[in-house]
């Protein structure tokens, strides 16, 4: 994790100075995954299975995101981003593929750079906005099968984002925010032994959050 962190420090750091305006956001919410393929080999063996995820927003570690944006004007912006998303196989799909840990869960971890458009009226607290997103997916990957037990953060591919909500803003400084965010992540993880496992993984949310604005 702290490795993951010194990359959206890093990031911040160089975009900062740009934005006229800068924002910053902290979400909570509720997040799924409809199934995907999962296909690879283990121990020599290959396999290729439909996975059902579920997301369990509020187990610990809980579902959340961080972002940055860099306002360049009243209408447009760009910026950082660390959706820290999950997905847990079910227990279902454990028992038919034969895994007994198969999930990404500290956490799907999607590193982003973001454009925002946004509609802000001087004379009312609600700003609409909507952006997009790509960057790269580095998930911890919780995978055990036969005694292949893959326990690490990796980098696993490329990742797009997309989002749309509303901000309400208390003052100048201080607002809230509620959000749809959905995600795509193309996943290709190394497994203990020598194998591997491939899955792409959409995600949508529901974020409610606060805004810090300078």
């Amino acid at each position: 994790m702290r490795k993951i962190f010194l990359i959206i420090g890093s990031l911040f750091a160089m975009a900062a100075p740009v934005g006229a305006e800068t924002e910053f956001n902290f979400y909570l919410g509720t997040q799924s995954a409809p199934h995907s393929t999962v296909k690879g080999e283990a121990n020599g063996t290959s396999f290729d299975f439909g996975a059902e995820w579920e997301g369990r927003s509020f187990e610990n570690p809980v579902y959340y995101g961080f972002r940055a944006t860099f306002w360049q004007s009243d209408t447009f912006g760009w910026g950082v981003e660390l959706n820290h998303a999950k997905v847990y196989a079910d227990d279902d799909t454990l028992e038919d593929s034969g895994f007994v840990d198969l999930e990404f869960t500290d956490g799907l971890n999607l590193i982003t750079v973001n454009a925002f458009k946004r509609w802000k009226n001087p004379e009312s607290p609600w700003t609409p906005y909507i952006g997009a997103g790509a960057g790269i997916s580095l998930p911890h990957v919780d995978v055990d099968i036969g005694g292949s037990n893959t326990f690490e953060y990796q980098l696993t591919g490329p990742a797009v984002v997309w989002m749309g909500g509303v901000k309400y803003a208390f003052n100048e400084t201080w607002g809230m925010f509620g959000e749809y965010k959905g995600s795509y992540s193309v996943n290709r993880a190394d497994l203990e032994g020598g194998g591997e496992l491939e899955t792409n993984i959409v995600t949508n949310a529901l974020n409610i959050g606060v805004s810090y604005s300078y």
